[in-house]
């Protein structure tokens, strides 16, 4: 694993943990292939789902703890940053979304769910997937409440065109807030606590206990990551299923997504002078989509006879497996001290990762 600032050096972690970081590919493909094994033989499986809100609040506690709070102000001040992740989620996202979706345009379940989880850019494990592949994951963190809301201006006009009235009307900013609350402002408060309670001088027994707690929590996250890929293909695979024969057709488009995504992102990143961790930020950004965010939305939908919420969740599993694969590929295709400087500040000074 690459690391990132803010996590602790390697001859400082446990054994266990060192190893856990050193096979963590392995690992999530193990549970992957867990959480398959588990949705297809246990019918009982689906009930997993009510473990991957918690789940991922967790893993992402984890990763904000990592995460030096002091530099969150700068990266948000990181306006080349700011302008091109929102160029990339905002301007060039859409583009492709309605270029890829062409091939469905006669199926209204496969089309609106497709458009809707592809618009929306995520702001939740994509700060984990991105700290693993040595992103800039505080800037991520910084951005997010943007992305929020920029995508929940973004979905209802573009839906409205797909799909007409019915479906636009459809969508409201609730799951979106309870979403921000839930899986970014609670974990984000959790961890700032920690950090502060760290920090506290004259009180030695309350910052070491609040030490221990960062440090275990920051040792769990590639567990974490298991759990949460494991509850999320256990709890749907069945689901699936049942309507893998409607489900295939739009598996391609959701790859292709992720194949243009990758190259724009870096292109983005380059045209905008930001270093590698920035660019590598801004290619997770643009990959990974707001699928466990927008599944109400997906439920809420009277289109395409419930097929809608089975797409989001394909969305979902192919992603999954993207990242698997990108938190190794992107380093190699991003490496540190390759991307041209132009600026000393706002993150595109030094060119080193």
């Amino acid at each position: 694993m690459t690391p990132v600032t803010g996590a602790a050096p390697a001859h400082r972690q446990p054994r266990a943990v060192r190893w856990l970081e050193s096979h963590q590919v392995a690992l999530y493909l193990g549970a992957l292939g867990a959480g398959a094994l588990l949705g297809w033989l246990v019918p009982a499986a689906d009930g997993l789902a009510a473990v991957v809100e918690p789940a991922i609040a967790l893993l992402l506690f984890a990763t904000f703890l990592t995460v030096p709070f002091r530099t969150i102000g700068a990266s948000l001040r990181d306006v080349r940053f700011l302008v091109t992740v929102l160029a990339v989620n905002v301007v060039a996202v859409p583009v492709v979304v309605l270029l890829i979706t062409r091939p469905i345009a006669a199926e209204p379940g496969l089309l609106v769910g497709a458009v809707l989880v592809l618009l929306a850019p995520c702001v939740d494990y994509v700060i984990a997937f991105c700290r693993i592949a040595g992103g800039a994951a505080d800037r991520l963190l910084a951005v997010a409440p943007v992305l929020m809301v920029a995508q929940t201006l973004l979905i209802p006009p573009v839906l409205l065109l797909v799909a007409g009235p019915a479906v636009g009307g459809t969508v409201d900013p609730g799951p979106f807030v309870h979403a921000f609350v839930v899986l970014i402002l609670l974990p984000l408060g959790a961890a700032v606590s920690v950090q502060l309670l760290a920090a506290v001088r004259g009180a030695p027994t309350v910052a070491r206990t609040a030490a221990v707690v960062g440090r275990t929590t920051e040792g769990a996250m590639v567990p974490l990551m298991m759990l949460v890929l494991l509850a999320v293909v256990a709890s749907q695979l069945r689901g699936i299923g049942d309507r893998a024969g409607e489900l295939l057709i739009v598996v391609p488009v959701f790859v292709v997504f992720v194949l243009l995504m990758l190259p724009l992102g870096i292109v983005a990143g380059r045209i905008a002078g930001l270093r590698p961790a920035p660019t590598r930020a801004i290619v997770f950004s643009g990959v990974t989509r707001n699928s466990l965010v927008v599944l109400p939305l997906a439920l809420a939908i009277p289109v395409g006879a419930g097929i809608v919420p089975l797409v989001v969740v394909t969305q979902t599993l192919v992603e999954l497996v993207a990242m698997v694969v990108l938190v190794r590929l992107v380093p190699v295709l991003v490496p540190a001290r390759t991307v041209p400087a132009r600026n000393a500040e706002n993150g595109t000074g030094d060119p080193g990762a």
